[in-house]
Formats: structure tokens, sequence, C-alpha cells
């Protein structure tokens, strides 16, 4: 844990910011369970044999208690609560939010941090979360308040549990899952709130299974968390949280870039943005700056475009822009673009495959098939040393390490020097690649994010005292205002289909890429020629929390449930 020392003038104004609670969430709450049981969204029967303690649960509502005695119990709750994953902004207000729900619910209620992350939990690793401490994180970016730090202390001997995994960011194994129990069990939880992305929230539905079958008395709620804006669902998951915060971060230096090229004319800047799985933010981020290129990863797979199809398309407009004497732009493309490209994910796939089968970096290439062998000897040095560096905890290959934007400056450049060669190109070019990644992730958090985690911190809580396990906290109706937001729980399961990790198949959670049929990328597509001939650039700039701009909701969300109206900023 790393304590606030000084302040700025706008961290000391943000931590005074108090979020507006829903009346749901304002005194005790009832519980309405919805009348059918949930599935899974594939595979449900082999997910129900892994997992049947936690399969089939209902979806549930959060409503203000009418009656005494219809409410949840408050009595004391002993709550656990670990930061899991990488950082998002208002990571430090679902804390918050959780903290003020026990202590209003029972003065004698206690919350305990685990410190840097899930190991924390198998270490037995440690704080008791109180108002003095929460007050000095509270609407500040970051998850240093449990996260930053682990302490050198332990209350388990964790020589072998620690020697079993690289990274500490997983509960896998059953030694760490029996630790977890006995921890839980010293500190008599009554739950634990698991705040992290799809692979964590997995990890906290295999927690509460683990726990239910063993008839311990914590249950597990998990918290949707990731930049990516790849965890969401259409039964009650808008967004996750510090997307909106992420993008607004990107989309000002975007627009200050935009401004720069347009000012010089002199420079194609191509920008890598984060999203290995999905291209939300890239499309969220075009959308608020308008570039003159947005390549879309899930596009480039239902085109099935090559790399010389995505080469070409590049190329298309610069020479079209060089004809009418602009020789500068700017070009988005997510960090995961690569591998959408069919014939470079056939690659990575056998990659991963063949490197989980413990084969080294060093014979690979002679073990894959010939037509994926091609495309490796095909891509320059840099990139295929990129590809065959050491696989993340799931086995897949670390695609923010591979410097995609730097790829296809290489294959324009070659292509744009043969076409002039052949007179079909008579402008110039010179690109500069960008990668936006840490940036994003722990700014101070934007009002939606401030607000909308400190919800789903009181939500979380709320499902624990109703004694629920195995499930997502949910605020939804996202585009109201916040006092009109709704609150509720979703089945950790019901997110869930089978996936190859590690070469093996396991239950997790799918990622929710973007919908080529939903509004945001068809608006893409509704200005798509028109900005890559002008300069249509728009510069969003900083992160308002005060004033005319403070209340907007990110573009994709207005778009998505039909608010563009309610803001300027969707006036595209």
């Amino acid at each position: 844990m790393s304590e606030v020392v000084e302040v700025s003038t706008l961290q000391r104004a943000r931590l005074a910011h108090q979020p507006p609670v829903t009346p749901t969430l304002r005194g005790r709450t009832t519980l309405r369970r919805h009348a059918h049981p949930t599935s899974s969204l594939a595979q449900p029967e082999e997910i129900e044999k892994r997992l049947p303690h936690i399969f089939g649960q209902p979806r549930v509502e959060l409503e203000a208690a009418s009656t005494a005695g219809d409410d949840a119990s408050h009595s004391p709750l002993r709550i656990g609560v670990v930061l899991s994953g990488g950082q998002a902004a208002g990571g430090h207000n679902v804390i918050a939010g959780l903290f003020d729900y026990v202590a209003a619910g029972h003065p004698h209620s206690k919350l305990y941090g685990f410190i840097g992350g899930p190991i924390g939990l198998v270490k037995g690793d440690f704080i008791v979360i109180d108002a003095p401490l929460v007050a000095k994180y509270r609407n500040q970016g970051g998850f240093d308040i449990i996260g930053a730090i682990a302490l050198h202390h332990s209350r388990v001997d964790q020589k072998n549990l620690l020697a079993e995994s690289k990274r500490a960011d997983k509960i896998e194994t059953d030694k760490q899952l029996l630790a977890s129990r006995v921890v839980c069990e010293n500190l008599a939880l009554d739950g634990l709130v698991i705040i992290g992305g799809d692979d964590s929230n997995t990890n906290a539905a295999l927690l509460a299974e683990y726990f239910k079958s063993h008839h311990l008395k914590t249950n597990v709620v998990g918290v949707p968390k990731t930049i990516d804006g790849d965890l969401k669902s259409s039964l009650g998951v808008e967004v996750s949280f510090g997307f909106d915060t992420a993008c607004m971060i990107y989309s000002e230096l975007i627009g200050n870039i935009a401004t720069d090229a347009n000012s010089s004319r002199k420079y194609y800047h191509f920008i890598r943005l984060m999203g290995r799985s999905a291209s939300h933010i890239t499309l969220e981020c075009a959308l608020q700056t308008r570039p003159n290129i947005t390549l879309i990863g899930e596009e480039v797979a239902a085109r099935k475009q090559t790399l010389s199809d995505l080469t070409n398309e590049l190329c298309h407009v610069i020479v079209e822009r060089a004809k009418a004497g602009k020789n500068f732009g700017i070009v988005l493309l997510p960090e995961g673009l690569i591998e959408f490209v069919p014939e470079v994910h056939r690659l990575i796939s056998e990659l991963n495959e063949l490197m989980a089968k413990g084969n080294s970096a060093d014979v690979v290439g002679e073990k894959l098939t010939e037509e994926s062998r091609a495309v490796f000897d095909f891509l320059p040095s840099a990139i295929r040393h990129e590809l065959l560096l050491d696989r993340d905890p799931h086995g897949n290959v670390q695609v923010s390490k591979i410097e995609t934007e730097k790829l296809f400056i290489h294959l324009v450049t070659k292509e744009l020097k043969r076409r002039k060669a052949n007179g079909q190109f008579k402008g110039s070019f010179s690109a500069m690649g960008h990668f936006f990644g840490y940036e994003g992730r722990c700014g101070l958090p934007s009002n939606f994010d401030s607000n909308y985690c400190y919800a789903l911190g009181r939500t979380a809580g709320a499902l624990l005292d109703h004694g629920l396990t195995g499930y997502m906290a949910s605020v939804s109706n996202l585009t109201a205002p916040p006092e009109q937001w709704k609150s509720g729980g979703l089945p950790l399961t019901a997110l869930m289909n089978m996936e190859r990790r590690k070469g093996k198949n396991v239950p997790v959670i799918r990622k929710a890429l973007v919908d080529l049929d939903a509004a945001p990328y068809k608006e893409l597509l509704r200005h798509r020629e028109k900005w890559a001939r002008g300069e249509h650039y728009r510069n969003p700039g900083p992160i308002q929390f005060y004033g005319p701009a403070s209340g907007e909701v990110n573009i994709t969300l207005q778009l998505e449930f039909g608010q563009a109206h309610r803001h300027p900023k969707a006036a595209l």
C-alpha cells in the first residue's frame, strides 16, 4: 500500500466529490429474482458439469425495501476485496462504495483489502480498510490503496505456491484454492469481492464454485473492470468501468496529434490503442476524434482481410489524399488487430499450441504448417521476435508487445515505393508510430467512472448482504442521470463459454467484441469516406469534471442505448 502524501489542487477537489446514490441504494434493499434460470453463452452442459453449484441461477434486481423484515439482514459483515489484473480508473471508488455500504449497515462490519491482487488472498496478506484510509483515495486514479506493493511477510508458507505461477494474478491450482479457503475461514469472511476483467471474473466464478462445494460461508461477487470495454452483456452489464476515462485520455492525445498533423501537414501518424481482443477503444476514440483511417479488428475478421488487403486499403487513402496535396493524416488501430488477420490468427494459434506443449522459441518455427511458416517468414524480423516472446498467464501471445503500427508503416512504405516506381503515387510519405497504453489506465476517473464505480461497490455489498454467490454486480440505465440507475446482479456463468487455454478447453467469460450490426460501428461507416478525404479532426480536450461537458457519457453508450440526442458530443 502506498500513502498519499501530497496531492494537487485538482486531486484535493476530487477527494471532496460525493457520487450521487440511487434511491435504491440509499437504505435497505430487497431482492427480486427473475423467474427463469440463466444458461451460458455456449456449451451449457459442459459448463454446468464444471460449475454445478453456481450454474443456472436467475438474474436479480435490487429494490428499496418497503417493509421491515423484507430486506437484507444488516448484521455485521466481514468482507474481503481484491483488485485483480490491470489497473482501470475508478477502482478506488468501488472500494469506497463497498466500504460505505458495509459501514452503514452495521458499525461492527469490517472490510479487508488483500494486498497485491489475488496472490494477497493466497498469502493472507491484507489490511483492514477504514474510513481514514478510504478518505485518501476517493475519486483518485490507480489501484494503489491495496494493489501497488505486496507485503513481504506472510501468514502461510508460500514458497511452493509462488513457484507454481510466473505471475500472481490468478488462483488456479489446488494449493492456491486451498490456501484461499484457509484465509477466508480464518478471517470468517461472509463475502469476497473480485474487481477485475473477464479472466478475473472467471476466476471469481471458480472461487465461488470451490467455496460452495466445500460448504464455506464466504460468498463471491465480481465487479466488471477493464478499460478495453470487452466485458459487457445485454443482460445488464452495459460497460466495464475504466473504459470511459481511458477513451477520454486517449482521445485528448489523438486530438492533439491531429491538430499538429493538420498544422505541419507532413506526417502520417499511426496510433495503436489498447484493446487486445476487441476494438471498442479504437472505435470510441474514432467517434470522438474523427481520424482519416480507422481499422477495426472485428471488421477485418468478418471481411477476411489479409495483410495485403489492409496495406492496399491504407495506401488507397494515402494516394487519394496525395492527389489533393495532402501528405499527412491520422490512422487508428487496436493493439489486437494483428490477431484478427486470418493468416496471422492461424499462425498465432499454431505458435500458442506449440509453446503450450513445451517447444522452445528456437524450434517452433520449424514445426509450423507450410502456410503459417510462409506468413512467419514474410513478417519483419522484429515482429517475428515479438511473436515468440514469453506467453501471458493464459498461454497467449502478448499482443501489447507487438508493434503493429510499425508493421503497417513498414508494409505501406514498401507498397508506396512500388507504386511510385510504377507512376501510381506522386506524393510523399513520412510516418510516425505511437502506442497509447498505460497512459489511459490510472488517470483521475471521469465523473461517469467515479459515479459508476461507487454504485458498483455499493451494489456488490448489497448482493453479498443478501447471501448471493457467483454473481457479477450490475448497474444499468447508464445514459440516464446517476439517480436513475438500476442495480442488480448477473450470474457469472451466464457470460461463459468454453475456450482453448494452454492447450485445454476450459470455461471462461467470453469477451464482448465490437458488434458490426450495432449503432457505434454503423456510425463510423456513415462517416468513413468523408473523414478519409477531409480534415474533420475533433479535439475533445482533457477530461472535464465541472461545467457543460462534465456530465457527458461516452459516445458508444449513447449510441448503443439510443440517447445520442441527449448529448451534443454524439452529434457527428
